[in-house]
């Protein structure tokens, strides 16, 4: 039982640090360029969420053209610069992850 209340005292300090930063700081007062920098932060967040999978398919780093991941990871980048729609890339880039692992065996 004292396991649960240790993760409960964990889980609970964890949100009250995160939710201080946005209940008791005024955004308005922060510097210009760090609010412009915080506007990367959930692209950057999203990318290294997304880079091991496409790179490190087996847990080991591998950018060669047997590794179907990454080329369609281009592929639906290249569409989502294009279309700047969030749907397009996944229309994209499944089908494209899709045929080329066919296409590889």
């Amino acid at each position: 039982m004292s396991i649960w209340i240790v993760i409960a005292a964990v889980a609970l300090a964890t949100f009250l640090l995160r939710a201080s930063f946005i209940v008791f700081a005024d955004p308005h007062r922060f510097p210009h360029a760090f609010r412009q920098a915080l506007t990367f932060v959930p692209p950057a967040v999203l990318a290294a969420i997304v880079a091991p999978g496409l790179l490190m398919p087996q847990g080991v780093f591998d950018a060669t053209l047997a590794n179907p991941r990454w080329i369609a990871g281009l592929v639906a980048l290249a569409v989502a610069a294009r279309m700047r729609n969030p749907l397009a890339p996944v229309a994209a880039g499944l089908p494209a992850l899709w045929l080329l692992q066919w296409a590889m065996g």
